[in-house]
């Protein structure tokens, strides 16, 4: 299992710093909808120079001009860049021809989308599936239960998943157990912690203790 650190609702610079202090715990870095927004494809540029090494997620989220919004990721140094489930297939379609192009990933965020929709974006293959409770289900409404909404996704081991929302080191063993994610996409457990490096350790000493499991 990865672990995904998403970085939200902050400066750059906040982010490079706060990346810095857990970047031996962490697989992939997540160049949040928030940091994207606000600062533009310089954010993914600027982390991508700051971790070459790493895998860099631009959390765009698109829903419509694929082929723009996915070439201007990649061209900014992105190695994923995410569409939404609930997007025409033909949109998804593109995104995945310019991720080819690119030699690049695909991540297919699946919030709000229903199960029909699910269903139609199994043909995809090579992509990762992103199975989602939103910010505002968590903080407006309280929800903080990651992995549930994926449908049969999590029947099908040849699939690769991503699970986000509300990860914290309480229901990382639960989350391992029952759907055993291809990545978990942290954020505010490690962010926000008092000790985010320490934290970021623990979550990746947990993968560890856990495979087999």
């Amino acid at each position: 299992m990865k672990i995904q650190l998403a970085l939200d609702r902050m400066e750059i610079e906040e982010a490079i710093q706060l990346t810095r202090l857990v970047e031996s715990s962490i697989d992939w870095i997540e160049v949040g909808t928030s940091l994207i927004k606000e600062y533009g494809v310089s954010s993914i540029n600027e982390l991508k120079k700051a971790f070459p090494k790493k895998v860099i997620v631009a959390d765009i989220k698109t829903i419509d001009n694929a082929r723009y919004e996915f070439e201007m990721c990649f061209n900014a140094g992105a190695d994923v860049a995410t569409v939404m489930g609930v997007s025409p297939l033909v949109t998804i379609a593109t995104c995945l021809e310019v991720a080819r192009r690119f030699n690049k990933k695909v991540m297919i965020d699946l919030l709000n989308s229903s199960e029909e929709q699910k269903r139609a974006l199994l043909k995809y293959s090579d992509v990762i599936f992103c199975d989602h409770v939103s910010k505002d289900e968590q903080e407006e409404s309280g929800s903080r239960n990651p992995g549930t909404s994926g449908g049969g996704l999590y029947e099908d081991d040849s699939l690769q998943i991503a699970v986000a929302g509300g990860i914290t080191l309480e229901s990382f063993v639960n989350l391992k157990q029952k759907m055993n994610p291809t990545v978990a996409i942290i954020g505010s457990a490690i962010t926000k912690a008092e000790d985010p490096a320490a934290t970021a350790a623990k979550f990746k000493q947990m993968i560890f203790q856990m495979k087999g499991v």
